[in-house]
C-alpha cells in the first residue's frame, strides 16, 4: 500500500502557550494521539483492548521542530512506518499546516508489550502475523 496514515487536528487554546504558539509538550500529545487512532481505525485495535492484556510504549523519539503552529490552525498530521521488527517498529511522521509547510518532524520507536505479574511488569511480545500483515501496508521502503 505505500500510505500514510493521516488526521487533522484544529490548534486549540490548550495547545499554545503565551506567544500562541503550541507549546511543545502539546506536539507530544498529538503525536500519541495519531498512534491511537493508527490503532483504532488502520489497524482495527483500540487502545481501549489493547490495552487490558499490553500495550504500545514510546521507547525513543527523534524531533525537528521546523515552522511553529499558531492558535487556529488546522494541522494535518502523517504517521508511517519505516521499519518493522519482531516486536517494534519505526514510524516517521509530520505535521503540516495548511500552507503545506512542515511544523513538525520526527521518528518515533513503538514497541508491542505484553503486561506480566498482575500488570506489574512489561515484557516485548512479537506482532502476530496479521498484524504485521496490517502494519506492512503503511511501511514505506
Amino acid at each position: 500500500m505505500n500510505v500514510s496514515f493521516i488526521k487533522q487536528e484544529k490548534v486549540r487554546f490548550q495547545h499554545v502557550d503565551f506567544a500562541g504558539i503550541v507549546f511543545y509538550p502539546r506536539y507530544f500529545e498529538m503525536l500519541n494521539g495519531i498512534v491511537e487512532d493508527f490503532y483504532e481505525e488502520a489497524l482495527e485495535l483500540p487502545f481501549s483492548e489493547m490495552h487490558e492484556t499490553g500495550g504500545i510504549p514510546t521507547v525513543d523519539l527523534m524531533v525537528q521542530f521546523k515552522k511553529p503552529a499558531r492558535l487556529g490552525e488546522v494541522l494535518t498530521k502523517y504517521l508511517w512506518i519505516k521499519r518493522i521488527g519482531s516486536a517494534s517498529m519505526l514510524c516517521g511522521f509530520k505535521f503540516e499546516n495548511e500552507l503545506k509547510e512542515i511544523c513538525i518532524e520526527g521518528e518515533v520507536t513503538l514497541v508491542n508489550v505484553t503486561f506480566l505479574d498482575n500488570r506489574n511488569q512489561i515484557k516485548a511480545a512479537p506482532f502476530s502475523k496479521e498484524m504485521k500483515k496490517k502494519l506492512e501496508g503503511y511501511l514505506f521502503k
